[in-house]
């Protein structure tokens, strides 16, 4: 079959599936938008998986489809292209930009390089042990759009001094992969991790206020070995798929410490956006509330009248908006960034970033999410084990198509029913559920984090198709063990 046979078959593979799901299947009688949700995100699926057409023009299938299937109107579906990550991604991709434009990502990647090493395999590593730490007390997002720029720098700086093209595109997918999972990892381990962790402590707390049993180390005294366990088993796969043993940089040990010595003093300009990057950091870290359970640390966020209306977005374009307001001096008249820097922003990105929300919105809205998360309820006297291991699969499922907080908005309230049909200890079951909704390293619109690393065009869909699922189905495993282990 030719190229162009191909493309026209995958073409309409992604409609032919979507309407024989609409034809043969009621999954929720008396609820059409239930069964037409789910033709709209197999065909996605299909698309993304094929690249049929560019990515960007799949992100806008949910602006045509949910108005037209009847799921929802076009305002509410179009106000999910404009979620306030997008701001986050917007804010945090000007500040990289600032970071490239006075070479600070190269002063940053060059000292990483310069302690991790020269082997591949210990850069990853460093990329992701990095990734990760940051992420136990920062959002997952956050911790990447940090990151970003400096991993394009490593990327850049080492790619030259590998041989073969073949083995510089595979590191490249390796790190930055490596960067979105171990952010996403990293959410794991503590209860301010991940936004899913926050919102599990507060309906626990609502629907079981009689119960004591869960503070932050309680949580940590799982999240922390569940997670590293997990983030050494991902460096692994990433290694072992995308490392040969032939791939070498060939570099003395200390080429990169005599490369740091050599690039000099800060400049004014570095220094400014030095401290704007160092400032925005803190403020994340800072932001919000931490309950360690023996005391509670207050977020400056209190500083402001309604303290729940600041979030990650805001730091990030507070610090886009100092970027652009203070004066450079080597170029007079210019401030740190002008608006011509910014305008290497990928908007193809932006409809990718929004098609996510635009695709849990159509799960919440359409009862499909319900449908499945309702799915498990066929436990009811299983062992426990089973309804931990079914109860990560069907959540990881969701999380897939819908943002990590959706899936665990939808999939507590199921929890917390089930519980209480077959009479065990919630947290067997509200634990899993949550770390299971941070699951999600098949597609690109799976996290903000795959949408970020993925827009770079350094990653094949189809590897991270394969890395991903295998990545699913380990996690769901780690989870379902460690929860039956520590909690069963």
């Amino acid at each position: 079959m030719s190229t162009s046979s191909k493309k026209y078959a995958f073409l309409l593979a992604g409609p032919i599936a979507a309407i024989l799901i609409w034809l043969l299947f009621d999954l929720s009688p008396g609820n059409k938008a239930c069964t037409y949700m789910a033709g709209i995100a197999i065909w996605m699926s299909v698309w993304w998986f094929t690249e049929a057409v560019p990515l960007a023009v799949t992100a806008l299938l949910p602006m045509i489809f949910l108005p037209a299937l009847g799921i929802a109107e076009s305002k509410l579906v179009a106000q999910q292209y404009t979620d306030s990550i997008i701001f986050l991604f917007l804010g945090g991709f000007m500040l990289a930009f600032a970071i490239e434009k006075w070479d600070l990502h190269r002063r940053i990647a060059v000292k990483i390089l310069s302690v991790v090493g020269t082997k591949p395999t210990s850069i990853l590593l460093g990329v992701m042990l990095s990734a990760y730490l940051i992420s136990n007390w920062i959002s997952n997002t956050a911790t990447c759009m940090m990151l970003f720029s400096a991993v394009l720098a490593l990327i850049l700086e080492t790619e030259k001094y590998i041989a073969s093209q073949k083995d510089r595109d595979k590191f490249a997918a390796a790190l930055l992969l490596g960067l979105a999972f171990a952010a996403t990892i990293g959410g794991l381990a503590t209860p301010v991790g991940t936004p899913p962790n926050m919102y599990f402590f507060k309906a626990y707390k609502e629907a079981f206020p009689q119960n004591t049993d869960l503070n932050f180390l309680k949580w940590a005294m799982i999240g922390f070995p569940l997670s590293i366990c997990f983030l050494f088993l991902t460096f692994f796969v990433l290694s072992k798929y995308y490392f040969s043993k032939h791939l070498k940089i060939e570099l003395s040990p200390d080429f990169f410490k005599e490369s740091y010595r050599s690039i000099g003093k800060f400049g004014y300009e570095e220094k400014w956006v030095f401290g704007i990057f160092i400032s925005c950091i803190l403020l994340w870290f800072t932001r919000a509330d931490i309950d360690f359970g023996s005391f509670k640390y207050k977020g400056w966020n209190h500083l402001f009248m309604m303290p729940k209306y600041i979030d990650d977005a805001f730091v990030a374009v507070c610090a886009a908006l100092l970027l652009f307001i203070i004066p450079s001096k080597k170029h007079k008249g210019q401030a740190l960034l002008e608006w011509d820097d910014a305008k290497k922003i990928r908007y193809d990105i932006i409809l990718m970033f929004g098609s996510g929300f635009a695709l849990a919105y159509g799960f919440e809205v359409s009862g499909l999410s319900v449908w499945l998360a309702e799915s498990l309820k066929v436990l009811q006297g299983v062992h426990v084990l089973f309804i931990i291991l079914g109860v990560c699969c069907v959540v990881t499922v969701i999380s897939e198509f819908a943002s990590n907080i959706a899936s665990i908005q939808l999939a507590i309230p199921v929890m917390i029913a089930l519980q209480r049909n077959i009479n065990i200890d919630p947290l067997v079951l509200m634990i899993p559920a949550t770390f299971a909704a941070s699951l999600g390293f098949i597609l690109p619109v799976a996290t903000a984090n795959n949408t970020i690393v993925f827009g770079t065009k350094r990653i094949d869909i189809k590897d991270m198709f394969k890395v991903g699922l295998i990545l699913d189905v380990a996690g769901i495993i780690i989870i379902t063990l460690f929860c039956y282990f520590f909690l069963g």
